[in-house]
């Protein structure tokens, strides 16, 4: 007669702390990509077309074209310096991720996302100071980059296992998907941030966003529960696979994969704004604001994916279909995507959806599916490892992609958009097996597993 009582006020307790840890992770990791997006935002001003700026009259100058510009980005191969400020962090980041999921199984997860958000807010509130410091030095923005990519890696493996630790299959993929929007939401606030100090003080870009990180990495520190059996409640169901016998499950498969999507997605998180000022000859700031409409497609992407692959089981199926639309539309968007603001809103808003759908699948139910999967069992901090390594598989997309764009760009940005589709469609050919597999579960010739 007791136990229902009690039974209902552990599960009100349980969902409480469930919820609590779901908004939690979220403002983190929205905290990480805010403080991604300023340098994206910042390009713009360092190299600028400075016969269209009003020129002070009591500043004494030598050379007409670049006296606007921030040395050492005022020369004519400013793009492939650019890259090398990107490839400094992706590589750093995809070098580091293959090792976070493994500091991340032997580190309580509440310390080491503390510690990562608040080294992380240091190292991007120094690169603002070169502002102010009058810093001119590539090494030492590049040196910033290498040091903030690595501390960025603390993030993902462990917000994913925190979630993980709370939910089980359910529906993952659309609670997955709502909560995945952080990364579209991090990228949009941290445009508008840096976007709202760009044309004035472009210190101040990096400064605002460094500090909100550290201001969340405090809050983790004292607020976040990482599991349930900490608060006395039951672990969701779900069985943990060792992570080396999982080869067969679709970890390389979705491995590759993410690593093409990846390309495809940071290359427009580092240069769509660059690109809508050249093409479309916005000032930083507009173009700045203009380019959070990507993201804001890539919302509505990622909760779509979810639902669907929920509804259908077939998440290499929904990744591999998303993937090839937006082939095509990422042409169409280069060709036509600059002929009208209503034009280019809807361009914007639909290849958003399209890229990051994927990318937003594969990195949180798809990791958290191989990471619980039921067919195996072992170290249930797993999850983590998984995690790294298939967002640190991803990352080396994430690291190449602004890289070639910064090499191609100079050869015209028609280039880079074959670039970009060929990219989608190889992420498409690393699916086909796994979306063969799905087909057959369909049509009743294997049994398939939902979840």
């Amino acid at each position: 007669e007791n136990f229902a009582p009690t039974s209902l006020l552990c599960h009100l307790l349980f969902c409480r702390y469930r919820g609590f840890t779901l908004g939690l992770t979220f403002l983190f990791y929205t905290a990480y990509h805010l403080s991604r997006k300023p340098i994206s935002i910042v390009k713009g001003e360092l190299h600028r077309n400075c016969s269209a700026v009003v020129r002070p009259a009591d500043l004494n100058i030598t050379n007409n074209a670049t006296w606007c510009d921030w040395a050492p980005f005022g020369q004519d191969n400013y793009q492939t310096l650019f890259g090398v400020l990107d490839n400094s962090f992706l590589v750093a980041y995809a070098i580091g991720m293959f090792f976070s999921g493994i500091f991340g199984e032997r580190v309580p997860l509440r310390y080491y996302l503390s510690f990562g958000m608040v080294m992380s807010g240091l190292f991007t509130c120094l690169f603002g100071l070169g502002f102010y410091l009058n810093i001119h030095s590539l090494g030492y923005y590049a040196a910033i980059q290498v040091m903030n990519g690595l501390m960025q890696t603390t993030g993902w493996p462990a917000v994913v296992a925190c979630v993980g630790n709370w939910f089980g299959k359910g529906k993952r993929g659309f609670i997955m998907g709502v909560w995945n929007s952080h990364t579209s939401v991090g990228n949009i606030l941290g445009s508008l941030i840096a976007g709202a100090f760009v044309s004035s003080q472009w210190g101040m870009s990096f400064i605002v966003p460094g500090l909100i990180i550290i201001c969340t990495g405090i809050l983790c520190f004292f607020f976040l529960v990482e599991k349930p059996e900490q608060v006395n409640c039951t672990p969701p169901q779900h069985h943990v696979l060792m992570v080396f016998s999982c080869l067969t499950q679709g970890v390389v498969e979705f491995s590759l994969c993410l690593m093409f999507a990846k390309l495809v997605s940071y290359t427009f998180l580092y240069w769509l704004p660059l690109y809508i000022s050249n093409v479309a000859h916005f000032e930083a700031k507009a173009a700045g604001d203009m380019s959070t409409l990507f993201d804001v497609g890539g919302i509505v992407g990622g909760i779509t994916a979810g639902l669907v692959s929920d509804y259908t089981g077939g998440r290499a199926t929904t990744c591999c279909v998303m993937l090839l639309t937006a082939a095509p539309m990422l042409f169409l968007y280069n060709y036509i995507g600059q002929r009208s603001i209503g034009t280019t809103v809807g361009m914007l808003l639909l290849c958003g959806g399209l890229v990051n759908g994927p990318y937003a699948l594969i990195t949180t139910a798809v990791s958290a599916d191989l990471g619980t999967h039921e067919s195996l069992r072992g170290n249930s901090r797993a999850l983590s490892t998984v995690t790294a390594i298939i967002d640190g598989t991803g990352s080396v997309g994430a690291a190449v992609g602004p890289l070639l764009a910064g090499v191609i760009s100079p050869t015209g940005w028609n280039n880079v958009f074959y670039m970009l589709i060929t990219s989608d469609l190889l992420a498409c050919l690393f699916l086909s097996r796994l979306v063969y597999k799905e087909a057959c579960g369909w049509c009743r010739r294997v049994p398939r597993a939902r979840g």
